[in-house]
């Protein structure tokens, strides 16, 4: 079969190799840094409460100084994934831990979260420790000097769903007018040299533009020989921008290293792991479960491809409504901001009161919670269920006002409705939310300022 062929053909491992070892060293960045930045104590333990992901409200965190503990055994993991040691039960607990948190708040979400928990569970599935690892030095018969062309193929294909839908998203008349990244750039005006430059109307639109491009074209440049080594230095480029500008962590560097897989294998060879024998035979190994493995990340790629389509069937338009926002590669698209009120009803004595629920937030959760459908939702049932503990039967009622990309306030929530009854729809539209209607087309609605 020509699929077989395709898949299971052999070749030289190197970019494989030499990649398990940048990922492994930034993972372990991206778990010590946390604790050294003071990031868990801003985003996990400062409320008293996180805003899980909506079906896992089991997952809170740690008491005490447990999430430090927790960020520490991570960075050991990632330690372990860089030297080969272990690999496959490094690779799934860290995989597994940096799951748990990421499905654990949403405060702090960012997509590249996202995609590290992906590529966490691709790579405990990789033979990465097949060359220069403690594995292969403790167990010489698993030694390799090639892999199955498979593993090019699924980090190639998972690359190109992101950047691709990340272009798409961007093809809307606030980011196309410039007007999103001039308000992005606002906030980084005191940068120290760049922040004036930051400021210019043509910097605006070269990040919009050049967004887009770069987005939608660098897989298929990257991809094609006679583009291939002018992709990667606007890759660099691109990339230390990102790092500078937004502060987005290991993401910039990992983009770079997930360039290995589009050179040559031979010139990643010399360049990174010369001593390895080169492995050029092409031989064709179709493994036992071959027929499995495909149906499995057909099933993998078309979730993946399905999910970022979804906010198209529902009602609204997801930048007013954030339905089908998350896992949709929705990236540095808009910029909301707002303000909510929580009021309780007694429903036996129908006396009204107001919640001081910032009292239970932390800086972040504060910002977050009105511009968020589902933040304000878990709110409300967290209210109800706090009162049904003390006794009394409260509705739950939250009046907030946002605004996106600039435009004046307009309510979100539909004030009359007992939010602490809604059920939660995870693929459909709530009608609690008030609709959009004109905010987002009329330009009489854009401030300037």
């Amino acid at each position: 079969m020509k699929l077989n062929n395709w898949l299971f053909k052999q070749v030289d491992n190197s970019a494989l190799i030499v990649f398990r070892i940048f990922f492994g060293v930034l993972i372990t960045l991206e778990a010590w840094g946390a604790i050294l930045t003071g990031w868990i104590d801003r985003t996990l333990l400062e409320g008293e409460f996180t805003f899980n992901f909506i079906g896992f409200d089991f997952l809170q965190p740690l008491p005490g100084n447990g999430m430090y503990f927790y960020y520490g055994l991570m960075g050991l993991c990632g330690v372990c994934v860089a030297l080969g040691y272990r690999y496959r039960i490094a690779m799934f607990s860290y995989g597994l831990m940096w799951a748990g948190v990421y499905l654990m708040q949403k405060s702090s979400y960012n997509n590249h979260y996202y995609l590290l928990m992906l590529l966490c569970g691709i790579m405990t599935l990789l033979p990465a420790n097949h060359y220069a690892s403690l594995d292969a030095k403790r167990n010489p018969s698993i030694k390799r000097i090639a892999m199955p062309n498979w593993v090019y193929i699924i980090i190639i294909a998972q690359l190109w769903i992101v950047y691709t839908y990340a272009s798409i998203a961007k093809l809307y008349p606030d980011w196309l007018d410039a007007s999103v990244p001039a308000r992005l750039m606002r906030a980084r005006a005191d940068y120290p040299l760049v922040g004036d430059l930051l400021q210019e109307s043509w910097v605006h639109y070269a990040i919009a533009y050049v967004g887009i491009l770069f987005d939608g074209l660098i897989i298929p440049a990257l991809l094609w020989k006679p583009t291939r080594k002018w992709a990667f230095f606007i890759s660099i480029f691109f990339h230390l921008f990102n790092s500078i500008v937004f502060q987005i962590g290991i993401f910039p560097y990992l983009s770079l290293a997930f360039t290995l897989f589009f050179f040559e294998p031979k010139t990643i060879h010399k360049l990174f792991i010369r001593r390895k024998p080169y492995y050029d035979a092409q031989e064709v190994h179709v493994p036992s479960y071959s027929k499995v493995g495909i149906t499995l990340f057909a099933l993998y790629f078309a979730t993946q491809i399905a999910l970022p389509l979804r906010h198209w069937f529902i009602t609204d338009d997801v930048l007013w409504t954030e339905e089908g926002h998350r896992l949709s590669w929705r990236m540095m698209l808009r910029s909301k901001s707002g303000n909510i009120t929580f009021i309780g009803e007694d429903k036996q004595t129908g006396e009204r009161f107001a919640i001081d629920h910032e009292a239970m937030l932390s800086r972040k959760q504060k910002r977050a919670i009105a511009t968020k459908p589902d933040m304000i939702w878990q709110m409300a049932q967290r209210l109800r269920k706090k009162y049904e503990a003390e006794g009394r039967e409260v509705a739950i009622y939250a009046n907030s006002q946002i605004q996106v990309n600039g435009r004046k306030y307009k309510k979100l929530v539909n004030d009359t409705i007992d939010l602490g009854q809604e059920p939660w729809d995870h693929f459909g539209h709530h009608d609690w939310l008030l609709p959009s209607e004109d905010y987002l087309t009329d330009p009489s609605l854009k401030r300037n300022n």
